[in-house]
């Protein structure tokens, strides 16, 4: 699929999920007036398990794998639900309390930060494109571009020089589709 395209997919998934993760902080803070962290973590979390089942459906449906939908879920939550809670924490803290910047618009902004790099973790790992016969997502490293297992001891694609994202590090990654 077209990087681009699937860009576009992951926009849609993620303006859904920033309406669903910007009401469930506003419910949950009102909840628990005065713990924002508590409210953000948990308002997270209900998002990301929403964008999964999104983009297991629809961002990188040409990726699924029936067999392999807990994997998915594990590295999903490994990558970007990491990315996310340590960014959105961070941020939230620095523009909350430090800032004076509202709960919800500090949200918002720290969503929005985050984006980037989990749309790159996603393409790149959550649902990598699989070895024929593996369940393990491919990633090039620089042992792997010498024909050894890349960085996690995963699989090659075969591609000389090229990993199954189509680039040999991440950070190309995000810009390639498998």
């Amino acid at each position: 699929m077209n990087p681009f395209i699937r860009w576009g997919k992951f926009s849609l998934v993620g303006a859904m999920g920033m309406v669903v993760q910007l009401s469930a902080l506003a419910l949950f803070n009102r909840l628990a007036p005065g713990h924002y962290l508590v409210a953000t973590a948990a308002a997270i979390e209900v998002t990301l398990l929403h964008n999964f089942v999104w983009h297991l459906h629809y961002t990188w449906r040409d990726r699924r794998d029936g067999s392999a939908v807990l994997g998915q879920l594990v590295r999903f939550q490994l990558s970007n639900g990491a990315v996310s809670m340590l960014g959105n924490l961070v941020l939230m803290r620095v523009l909350v309390h430090g800032a004076h910047v509202p709960v919800v618009v500090s949200n918002g902004i720290a969503i929005l930060c985050c984006s980037a790099i989990n749309f790159g973790l996603g393409n790149c790992w959550a649902f990598a494109v699989k070895e024929a016969g593996s369940l393990r997502p491919t990633h090039g490293g620089e042992a792997a571009m010498n024909g050894a297992p890349g960085r996690w001891g995963l699989k090659r694609s075969g591609r000389t020089g090229k990993d199954r994202c189509g680039g040999p590090s991440t950070a190309r990654c995000a810009l390639r589709s498998g």
